[in-house]
């Protein structure tokens, strides 16, 4: 496709992938994000034991962040012009991971002004979901066109 071709929504989704790529935060994780339409968004990233709690599992964290990271890029998807906040988020614990590859699947509910909610699931490498969760977002005063991982120019 060249830069001509690409829509504006996908201009948009490709420069929330840069984002989500140039967040300090996601250099501690191996981990990549894919967001393939309208209010869906997909990161996999893999579990090492460097992640774990003294039990020999994931820690809640890794749980944390990635449902909350796909629910808010799902949700962010829909806004062109601002950064949403997590303003909350519910987690539920199924099950436990030790190893591997996890997909967090990020998927928008409800609401387009100012608050929205969207929702996340966590599937291991056997396609057994091992956490869920639902959180809602608000629009920020941050303008997503001020932060320099946002880069439409790049994304095209």
């Amino acid at each position: 496709m060249t830069g001509a071709a690409i829509s504006g929504a996908e201009r948009h989704f490709r420069a929330l992938e840069n984002l989500y790529a140039s967040a300090p935060v996601n250099a501690l994780f191996r981990s990549s994000i894919e967001i393939p339409g309208d209010g869906l968004s997909r990161i996999t990233f893999y579990v090492s034991e460097e992640f774990y709690h003294a039990a020999g599992a994931a820690h809640g964290t890794i749980y944390f962040k990635m449902l909350d990271d796909a629910a808010f890029y799902a949700a962010n998807s829909l806004v062109t012009d601002r950064f949403l906040l997590t303003t909350s988020f519910n987690l539920h614990f199924t099950k436990p991971v030790r190893d591997g590859k996890v997909v967090a699947e990020g998927k928008w509910i409800s609401g387009r002004k100012r608050v929205f909610v969207a929702e996340a699931r966590l599937i291991d490498a056997e396609g057994e979901e091992i956490g869920r969760g639902t959180g809602t977002f608000m629009r920020s005063h941050i303008a997503l066109s001020g932060l320099s991982g946002y880069a439409l120019e790049d994304a095209a």
